[in-house]
């Protein structure tokens, strides 16, 4: 087991393009810690590096390990399936109604989230510690795909629209560029009452965004010329980032950060409380188990200590301990 994270922890700084990134996936992560109640939260945070680097697993499962069946645990087109209102609510109800297919070309992740809850409440149930902070870590990660309002879409970087590239700048661009100045202070966690009914409500909320995010770059890219758009060589020739897109500059980053009027963080925060409150409904569902024997009375204690000096940076919205990467 540790060889396999060593190989995660070394594959994290060579994959930093899709879904929003090591910065915003360890960091969303991260900042939900700090929500939960206590005594949970010390608990998380005994683990809080183990969940922050975790967080960046499923797509390591993706890309790294060409694992098959991640794939659409990551996204889902909603266009593709007809009307919202008669969309399966449970995984076992879109198996029955498409093929394996169909749902793996066009994604499972509402329905994973909801299965990853199941699975997360018996391991509170069962107080297994490394399930439980595996499938948290993971549960966490699709949670931040749900608010990425490009993974709610078929038209999933533009490609239909002629605006190849927006979903990573969107993503994972912007929040390297900018998200050192985002406030990862949010409301404590709450406890939900639905959580089918939660997780379609972050599915449509985040969807309704995409007209904004497409119409906001579309502007942009209308009012510059293409060397203000696209970083270009000594020939005036435009770069592509290793895998193959071109690269847009800076200055279109943060022309197209400020058009978007605090999207990116606003989905950021909004991930992170609700990764906060998924956890925590999965321990109050598993009847609040005692967590305190998982760990060595020592660890505890002196964690304390660090978990108060961490949660006053918290309250000012800054994080400790998180480092970020620049993938352009």
């Amino acid at each position: 087991m540790k060889k396999l994270l060593l190989i995660f922890s070394i594959s994290v700084s060579s994959f930093l393009l899709i879904s929003w990134g090591t910065f915003g996936h360890e960091h969303i992560d991260r900042a939900a810690v700090f929500a939960l109640p206590e005594p949970l939260q010390l608990f998380f945070y005994n683990h809080i590096d183990f969940i922050t680097q975790e967080s960046t697993v499923p797509d390591l499962r993706k890309y790294t390990l060409n694992d098959k069946a991640e794939n659409p645990r990551h996204f889902i087109d909603l266009e593709n399936f007809g009307s919202l209102d008669s969309l399966p609510k449970t995984m076992e109800e879109a198996k029955k109604r498409y093929d394996d297919k169909f749902l793996s070309s066009n994604g499972i992740l509402p329905w994973y989230v909801q299965d990853l809850m199941d699975k997360l409440t018996k391991a509170f149930k069962e107080k297994k510690k490394t399930e439980i902070l595996f499938i948290a870590a993971d549960l966490g990660h699709y949670l931040a795909d749900a608010h990425m309002p490009l993974h709610t879409s078929a038209n999933y970087d533009g490609q239909q629209t002629n605006q190849k590239g927006i979903h990573a700048i969107w993503e994972s661009r912007l929040p390297e560029m900018f998200g050192n100045t985002y406030n990862y202070n949010t409301k404590d966690a709450k406890f939900i009452d639905d959580i089918q009914k939660e997780t379609w409500r972050i599915i449509f909320n985040s969807h309704q965004l995409i007209d904004t995010l497409l119409e906001a770059d579309r502007v942009l890219k209308k009012k510059l010329t293409e060397d203000k758009i696209y970083k270009t060589d000594a020939n005036g020739k435009v770069i592509k980032s290793k895998y193959g897109q071109a690269v847009f500059t800076d200055e279109y980053a943060t022309q197209l950060h400020i058009s978007l009027k605090g999207m990116v963080e606003r989905q950021m925060n909004l991930s992170c409380i609700d990764v906060a409150n998924f956890w925590y409904t999965a321990w109050v569902n598993a009847g609040k188990p005692d967590l305190s024997s998982l760990d060595p009375s020592e660890l505890t204690k002196r964690n304390s200590k660090q978990l108060k000096q961490e949660l006053i940076l918290w309250k000012k919205g800054k994080l400790f301990g998180v480092e970020s990467e620049k993938e352009f």
